[in-house]
């Protein structure tokens, strides 16, 4: 059969064995040729005199817009399509984090400890522990909800003070995050906003609103309320799934969600629910973001429950196909609609714990503050119902597939950690050359840039060749893993002062930070190195990039970056090349504006030599690392 590509040989083998099942590496093949107006973004459907498209005979649409305005229109709409996701996300957990400190929640907060230093962070007070984390979560609902006149108040205490001048200065300040989102949807409707430019600007804004919130502040939040991550080892790949055990498999990117099923499952009761049915137990088995999440943090919560984390968005499909998995629990996005049918196959209950995922075959559970508790027996219930009638009937396929010493936990705090207290041993590493930067490998695997993770791998071999150390968050590290660059083994592909790094510290040369959260992470590891040199972030040696970015969130990442004043690499250019304007804008005029820019090659060795290159320009700059 002829089907797409993969980088990891395991995933690829266990592919062809599946010859009556229909997933996306089918279907991406399916396709065929894609449509050329839609890859440029010049065409337009918002009214019902199109849709209209750009071409040399029609140089504007019905109503006069020009190439310029269609692009950055619908590069804004994508933008806070993926601000909205990750803005309901940290709506979410802050709602948890209130009901948990009022006691509405039953749960308890797994790392109270944390409670303080995010409370000074923020400027919140509170007589008690629950008091301030309740102090902690009105502040960010407070300003996600304010109106757009009114700037929110933490990006000036969560912003490198030297960002925050430079946002001050071009004007780039949100007001209430989902208020920037609703006024870019009006931006972007009919017979409105014809200024690229300013919508450019206004992803920038939807960009803050995204990596302060979204990422860093969700992340915050989470470790209080299911504890700090801490570096250990983990399992990775479809060899997690014990079929002895009631496999509840998990999908989504909001961790809290799953706190009282997490909770429940520690205890005898929770278990006793699968060995009455005659597994040795039930176990949770991560797919996508959220078991990255819960990998990271295994050490301070379900290190008894959780399996392990299977794989990365376009594996889920396959996962199912093993017949390991007894239910599928989603409760945000990357749950691929192709799962739907291999389901009824294989006789796996679908349930959603969010209506904004609600598939047309899963049932909703509506994952409600207060009631987490009922919700996680419930949801055990279902689990060995399902086990009970469809064990008999199904053929279980586990493959050895992928790592068990992969390296996980990595945060800001723990990286800290490890390097002795402070991030000035890393600095000190890349003044003295060995290690030449630091690349951030990050976000969505996709199956159009050469295949699944295929020029992820190609270009994070090449940086470890030239001494680069790779940060990874998101599904890049579920690819990454289970090639094998998360464990120790991996320095071998390094470069030797980055491999003798590798040797003394214990770890490998691809660092895993988990989810696509925690490229918020990354970001504060990013603002420390800056604040301990004492310079902007756009001076550092460090490149970002999404070599296969997916979706609209991918988008909404990047412009965090781009705020920020970092290179942002891609591999495919998102719908902007059918705008001269648009394109030269973020390619050329934006490192005037915030000192970022778009990157985009699709062939690893050059993009890897272009990293190079600027590590080597920005360290000149500094006169460090050999290069002044």
């Amino acid at each position: 059969m002829n089907r797409c590509a993969t980088a990891d040989p395991g995933l690829a083998e266990f592919i062809q064995s599946k010859t009556t099942i229909n997933t996306a590496f089918d279907r991406f093949v399916e396709q065929g040729v894609r449509c050329g107006y839609g890859e440029l973004g010049v065409c337009c459907r918002l009214c019902s005199n199109g849709p209209c498209r750009i071409t040399p005979d029609a140089p504007k649409g019905v109503c006069g817009a020009t190439a310029d305005t269609m692009v950055a229109r619908g590069f804004l709409r994508a933008v806070a399509a993926g601000a909205a996701c990750y803005l309901h996300v940290v709506e979410s957990t802050a709602r948890r984090l209130k009901a948990i400190a009022t006691g509405v929640s039953p749960l308890t907060l797994r790392a109270p400890e944390s409670v303080d230093a995010l409370a000074a962070l923020l400027g919140v007070t509170g007589a008690t522990c629950a008091a301030k984390a309740a102090a902690i979560a009105d502040a960010v609902l407070a300003d996600l909800y304010r109106p757009r006149h009114e700037k929110m108040t933490l990006v000036a205490r969560m912003a490198l003070p030297a960002r925050m001048a430079r946002w001050r200065e071009v004007g780039l300040l949100p007001g209430g995050a989902k208020s920037e989102v609703f006024d870019a949807l009006i931006k972007t409707s009919t017979n409105l906003n014809t200024d690229p430019v300013d919508q450019l600007l206004h992803c920038l804004n939807l960009g803050i609103c995204t990596g302060l919130y979204g990422l860093a502040l969700t992340n915050m939040m989470n470790d209080i309320i299911m504890g700090e991550p801490e570096i250990g080892t983990a399992a990775t790949g479809f060899s997690v799934a014990d079929p002895a055990y009631i496999n509840i498999g998990v999908t989504g990117h909001s961790h809290s969600v799953f706190a009282g099923l997490i909770e429940f499952l520690e205890t005898k009761e929770g278990q006793a629910l699968g060995r009455a049915a005659g597994a040795h137990g039930i176990h949770i088995v991560g797919i996508t973001c959220v078991g990255q999440d819960m990998q990271l943090r295994n050490a301070a919560c379900g290190s008894g429950v959780f399996s392990g984390q299977a794989g990365n968005n376009f594996t889920q499909e396959l996962m199912l196909s093993t017949g390991a998995i007894d239910m599928l629990v989603s409760e945000f996005n990357c749950t691929l609609s192709g799962i739907e049918p291999i389901a009824a196959d294989y006789k796996i209950k679908l349930v959603c714990l969010d209506d904004v995922c609600k598939q047309a075959s899963a049932e909703l559970l509506a994952d409600t503050p207060g009631r987490e508790r009922e919700l996680a027996r419930k949801l055990c219930e279902l689990a060995v119902e399902s086990y009970r009638t469809r064990r008999p009937l199904v053929t279980i396929d586990v493959p050895q597939h992928g790592y068990r010493d992969v390296v996980t936990g990595v945060s800001e705090k723990s990286l800290k950690k490890l390097l002795g207290g402070s991030m000035q041993p890393l600095i000190d590493l890349i003044a003295n050359g060995t290690i030449h930067g630091v690349a951030g490998i990050l976000g969505c695997s996709n199956l159009a840039a050469g295949g699944h993770d295929v020029t992820t791998v190609a270009l994070t071999r090449e940086l470890l060749k030239r001494d680069i150390l790779v940060l990874s968050a998101g599904c890049t590290t579920g690819g990454l893993a289970n090639c094998g660059f998360c464990s120790p083994a991996a320095k071998e592909w390094a470069g030797p002062g980055l491999r003798a790094v590798c040797d003394k510290l214990g770890i490998p040369p691809v660092l895993n930070f988990g989810p696509c959260l925690a490229i918020g992470r990354i970001e504060l590891v990013a603002a420390e190195l800056a604040q301990l040199m004492g310079i902007d972030i756009p001076q550092l040696p460090v490149v970002i990039s999404a070599p296969q970015w997916l979706e609209e969130q991918a988008l909404a990442d990047g412009c965090f970056g781009l705020a920020l004043g970092l290179t942002v690499h891609l591999a495919q250019p998102p719908a902007i090349l059918g705008s001269a304007l648009v394109t030269k804008v973020l390619t050329e005029d934006l490192p005037g504006i915030t000192g970022g820019r778009v990157l985009v090659e699709m062939d690893p060795v050059k993009a890897a030599d272009q990293f190079a290159a600027i590590m080597t320009q920005k360290k000149r700059a500094l006169g460090i690392g050999g290069a002044a």
